[in-house]
């Protein structure tokens, strides 16, 4: 499970990098089409919503008397379909400023590294009780790892559909 675990939350912030890489800190900062953010908000964005598990973590928790992965594969059917859109939350919502690179991926490597060291040192098993998703009950530290996986991933693709549009116009 673990190590599992630990190769998907590298493979989705290698991908995140890469793509990352790909624009330069004008494309950064460029508002792609009416109605995008630019592609540093796009990661303050994920930014935003992968910030602190630990504490969440180190909360308040509780034995799970369910299964502890029961909500994976329904978040990953609501995040990695490309075809919703969806709208942020407030506090998720990226300040509209000038981004770089090298803030966003240090930002990033703290994240992926927070994820990590979480998959090895937490009970995976634990229901997290001091912050919920609306529409779900109360994740295991195993569900919220993955949901910032999956919300990752939704945005590194978000990221690839923007850098193909400015690339090709």
């Amino acid at each position: 499970m673990k190590a599992e675990l630990q190769k998907n939350i590298v493979e989705t912030f290698k991908e995140l990098n890469e793509i990352i890489s790909s624009f330069s800190e004008e494309e950064l900062n460029t508002v792609p089409f009416k109605g995008s953010w630019t592609p540093g908000q796009v990661v303050q964005h994920i930014i935003l919503g992968n910030s602190g598990y630990p504490e969440l973590f180190s909360g308040n928790t509780k034995k799970t008397i369910r299964k502890y992965d029961e909500h994976i594969k329904e978040l990953e059917a609501i995040f990695l379909n490309f075809n919703t859109k969806m709208d942020a939350p407030d506090f998720l919502k990226p300040e509209i400023k000038n981004y770089t690179k090298n803030s966003l991926t240090l930002s990033l490597l703290k994240i992926e590294s927070d994820l990590l060291n979480a998959s090895e040192n937490f009970d995976l098993t634990l229901t997290c009780l001091d912050f919920n998703v609306p529409g779900f009950e109360n994740f295991t530290v195993c569900e919220w790892i993955n949901f910032a996986l999956v919300h990752t991933q939704r945005h590194t693709n978000q990221l690839h559909k923007i850098n193909h549009y400015i690339t090709t116009l």
